[in-house]
Parts: structure tokens; sequence; C-alpha cells
């Protein structure tokens, strides 16, 4: 059976449910010397805690799976604390979570994996300290169930200590945390790497390509066009294409112009909305309204286009809008077309961000 040891050192992250989204690859408090330690980090350490209700357990498989999971990233793991290291991720997991008064919220407190405010049941703590100093930042991995004792009877289990932390190394084995490590620490050429490496499944390729995007990360913008060639990539290479920089404008205008798939176009339109919106570019003004109601279109792509509009207020999307206003005011159907409503909803919306007097004054 497996068993659990009091602590251990290697590089670790443990997160529960979907895929967050990260608030940032790099933390405000940050400063430049700390950011560039964080882009270094090779060695980590990591001191783990399992207790159950009958106390401190044994936490080896916590380091068995977590050493092996960092290795995919190209860390290096360590189990001594005297050996030289670049940084400690500390994790403890408890049978029963030990509550810590209520979280605020807003930042990174609302994301998924943040720790539950009311959560009672097995869960993994995880936080991380960078020369001593403890960062804010903290993450959390739950089992499927809140009452060990209870699971453990249905499951036949003797133990229910044992069996909460046999769940939460499960729960290690499946989740993603050495990507979302990665990212956190400012490392894209790690997850390039592995983007980028024939083994990678295409599950695993999408969480990287997101992460990629939510770090703004300029040497992923080759990888990323490169993914749009593959049909289930696409659409999150779109996105995260949405989130880079100024430089990926011209493969989105030709992703909404050219592409055959209405869900990559959509997402084209909107990564040119967020585009010109985030850096004032009046460029992606010109191709949504020569898409905006091009023969052929379909709904969901137009709507899009309509947001995108709204979002980068431009005097030239003035009439085109209202035309397309016009047009659809004269479709009368019942019960109303609900991908008609949101299409009306947006156009609608996009006119009074565009159509103010004060706004080209």
């Amino acid at each position: 059976m497996k068993r659990w040891c009091v602590t251990v050192a290697v590089g670790c992250l443990i997160l529960v449910g979907g895929f967050p989204l990260l608030a940032g690859a790099y933390r405000d408090y940050f400063s430049e010397a700390q950011k560039k330690e964080l882009g270094k980090i090779q060695t980590v350490l990591v001191e783990a805690l399992a207790l159950t209700d009958k106390g401190a357990g044994n936490a080896a498989g916590i380091l068995d799976v977590v050493t092996r999971r960092m290795g995919e990233l190209g860390y290096s793991a360590v189990s001594d604390p005297l050996v030289p290291h670049d940084v400690v991720v500390r994790v403890k997991c408890e049978q029963r979570k030990t509550w810590e008064g209520t979280a605020s919220a807003g930042g990174d407190n609302d994301l998924p994996d943040a720790p539950s405010r009311l959560w009672k049941g097995p869960a993994c703590q995880v936080t991380y300290a960078l020369g001593g100093m403890k960062i804010k930042w903290q993450k959390e991995v739950r089992t499927e169930f809140e009452d060990a004792v209870e699971a453990a009877q249905s499951a036949h289990a003797p133990d229910p200590g044992l069996y909460a932390m046999n769940a939460l190394h499960a729960a290690l084995e499946t989740y993603e945390f050495p990507l979302l490590l990665t990212a956190e620490w400012g490392q894209p050429d790690r997850l390039l790497k592995l983007l980028d490496a024939p083994q990678t499944s295409q599950f695993r390729k999408l969480k990287i390509i997101s992460l990629l995007g939510e770090m703004v990360a300029d040497e992923a913008l080759p990888h990323l066009t490169e993914a749009l060639k593959d049909k289930d990539l696409a659409k999150q290479a779109a996105v995260a294409l949405g989130n880079m920089g100024k430089e990926g404008i011209p493969v989105l205008i030709d992703i909404l112009k050219y592409s055959k798939q209405p869900d990559l176009q959509a997402a084209a339109a909107k990564g040119l909305g967020d585009l010109g919106n985030i850096h004032s570019d009046a460029r992606v003004v010109p191709p949504l309204l020569e898409m905006l109601d091009a023969p052929g279109i379909d709904i969901v792509v137009q709507t899009e286009i309509a947001w995108a509009l709204g979002r980068v207020p431009d005097r030239r999307s003035v009439e085109p809008l209202f035309a397309l206003d016009r047009k659809l005011q004269k479709i009368r159907k019942d019960p109303p077309d609900p991908q008609i409503k949101k299409l009306k909803e947006a156009v609608f919306w996009s006119i009074k961000q565009v159509y103010t007097e004060d706004q080209y004054s």
C-alpha cells in the first residue's frame, strides 16, 4: 500500500479542478531581481506534511509522483535541504482541512484552484518561498469526497486517513501542476519544448497553449502560429494569440478572413477586439468591418465581430453597425431566434460605444 512521509524535497505544485487562467505569469510585488531568480529556477526543494486523524503520516508517494512529473519539464529534484536549491515549495496534505479563515475575494482567490473557504475534507495546500520570502500564492487540490471516513467505509478500506492520502496522490497523477508551476515562474522555453515533443498529448498541448497566451510570451508566437494548422489546437491557439502582443494581429486577421472554421473565426474576432482595445490599434477595424456582414458569414462569428468593434471605438464603424442594426430590426420571428437576439445585443452595445458626441471631438 502507498505510504506518505512527513518531509520530502522535490519541485511540485498541487492544484484542483479545472485549468485556471493565470492572473499573470509574474506577480506585481516581484522585483526585477526576483523575476530573474524565478526565470532561472532549476533545482527545487519541497517540504511536505501529511496529516491524518492519527497524526503525521508517510508522504513518500508525494515524492515519487512529483519527482517524476517535474522531471518532464526538466527540473532537478533534491531531498536534502542542505543541497543548494533555487526555491522551496511547501505542501501540506490533510485528511481534514484546517480552517484558516475566510479568504478575501478577487484576484487569485476567485480561481477554481484557490483554497476553498468552505471545504473541510481531504486537501493539499501548496505555497512556495523564494530566498526565504513566502510568496503570496497558494493553491489547493481536493478529493471528490468530503468525508474520508464515510468514503473509506463505502470502499471497504480499513484506514480513512490512508484512503484520503491515496486519493490526493491520484489527483497529482493527473493534474498538470508542472505546467502551472513553470508558467508561474515565467519559463516559457520549458513549455515550448514540451509543446513540440511528439509524445505530448493533444490535451496537454491545449493546456500549454493556454498558459503561453496568459504569459504573453513573445517567443511562443511562431509556435502558436504553427498550432493553428492543427484543427484540434487551432481554436485555443487563436485565443492565446489574442493575449499576445500586437505581433499577433496579422495572424488573427488571416484567420478571420480565410478560415473555414466558424469557431476559429469567432476566436480570432474576439482576439482582434482584445488586442485592438489593449493597444489602441485601429488596424483591427477594417478587417472586422469587412467581415461584419460578409455573404455567408456565420452568425456566431458575426456576433463576436460586433462585440469586437465596440471594444475598439472608431468613426468608421458607425454606419456599418447602424446598417446591420436596421437589417436585424426587420427580422421578426416568434419565438425569437436566440442567436439573432445575441447579435442584436452585441450590435446595440457596440453602437453605444462608437456613436457618442464626445468620442471624436
